[in-house]
C-alpha cells in the first residue's frame, strides 16, 4: 500500500471531476484527465506549488481551511470529505487506529436474528466476517466463504482456488475488496502492513498492483454476480450499513436483484422447520 494515502487520494479526487462539473470551460488539449492542478488551485484559493506538495506527499499537514478549501472546490461528497479529513489525521503515524473488533454487541447480534432469511454479515475492518445469518451460511458454506478462524472476505477473494468461479466479475470484486482495505486503514497502520505483508506473499501481484492504484472509497451498494453450487449464478444486491465509529464494524446484507435470485435464494432454505440457533 501507497504511504501517501492523503496525496493520493487527492489526486484520484481531482483527476475524477471535469472541468464543465466546477464550470470551467472544457478547453483542447487535455493530458490529463479531470482538472488540471493550477485549475484546482485556482478554485482553492492555493498556490500550484502547494498543491503539489500535498499530492506528492512532500507536505503532510494541511490546515482544516485548506482541505476544506479543497472538498469545495472539488465538490466532494459528504463520505469523501469524511475521508479525506480521517487521512489527515493518520499520516506519519500521528493517530494509530486500535484492534480490529473481533467481538459483537449483543444487540448487533439480534439485529442480524431478525434480518433472516435474508443473507447478511457483520465484518470488522480487515474484512474479517464475526457473524453472520443462516441464510449467509447456506449460500457462502459450500463455497469455501467460511472456511478459517474467522472467515475473511478479502483473503478468500485472492487466495481461495474456489473465488474465480464463484464471481464471475473477480476483477470487479477484487478492486472492491481492496479499496474498501485502504479507506478503513489510512496511513501505515500496524495491523493492515501484517495483513498486506501476508497477501503479499500469498497472493502475489494481482494484490499488491491493486494497492498501488489511486485511493478511492469502496461502493457501499451495488449488485454482486455469485455462482452457488446448487442453484446456478445469482445476481444480490448489497447494502452496506457502517456502524458506529467506535466500532468499527459494517453490516453488509444482501438481497435478490431479480426474480430468478429471489426463486434461487428460496430453493436453499430448508425445507423443514427446525430450532433456531444461535449466530456464529
Amino acid at each position: 500500500m501507497s504511504d501517501n494515502e492523503l496525496g493520493g487520494f487527492l489526486r484520484a479526487c481531482r483527476e475524477a471531476v471535469t472541468p464543465s462539473q466546477v464550470g470551467l470551460p472544457e478547453g483542447s488539449r487535455r493530458r490529463t484527465p479531470g482538472l488540471r492542478r493550477s485549475e484546482l488551485a485556482t478554485l482553492a484559493g492555493l498556490s500550484v506549488e502547494y498543491l503539489a506538495r500535498l499530492e506528492q506527499g512532500r507536505d503532510r499537514h494541511p490546515s482544516a481551511a485548506v482541505l476544506g478549501a479543497i472538498a469545495d472546490a472539488l465538490r466532494l461528497a459528504p463520505e469523501e470529505r469524511v475521508h479525506l479529513r480521517i487521512l489527515s489525521k493518520f499520516v506519519d503515524g500521528e493517530c494509530c487506529l486500535s484492534e480490529p473488533a473481533d467481538s459483537v454487541r449483543p444487540t448487533v447480534r439480534t439485529l442480524l436474528e431478525r434480518l433472516e432469511p435474508t443473507p447478511a454479515i457483520l465484518v470488522n475492518r480487515l474484512g474479517e466476517i464475526l457473524a453472520w445469518t443462516d441464510a449467509y451460511e447456506r449460500l457462502a458454506a459450500p463455497v469455501g466463504l467460511l472456511d478459517g478462524t474467522p472467515p475473511n472476505l478479502v483473503r478468500y477473494t485472492f487466495t481461495h482456488p474456489l473465488a474465480r468461479s464463484v464471481y464471475p466479475d473477480w476483477d470487479h470484486v477484487a478492486d472492491e475488496r481492496v479499496a474498501g482495505l485502504r479507506a478503513a486503514f489510512p496511513g501505515g497502520d500496524p495491523h493492515l502492513s501484517r495483513f498486506v505483508d501476508e497477501l503479499t506473499v500469498t497472493a502475489g501481484a494481482p494484490f499488491t498492483e491493486r494497492g498501488r492504484a489511486p485511493l478511492r472509497l469502496p461502493r457501499r451498494t451495488g449488485v454482486e454476480r455469485f455462482v452457488h453450487p446448487d442453484v446456478g449464478e445469482l445476481r444480490l444486491a448489497y447494502e452496506t450499513l457502517e456502524l458506529p465509529v467506535g466500532d468499527g464494524q459494517a453490516l453488509i446484507a444482501y438481497l435478490p436483484a431479480d426474480d430468478a435470485t429471489s426463486t434461487a435464494l428460496d430453493r436453499l432454505r430448508p425445507t423443514t422447520l427446525r430450532a433456531v440457533s444461535g449466530l456464529r
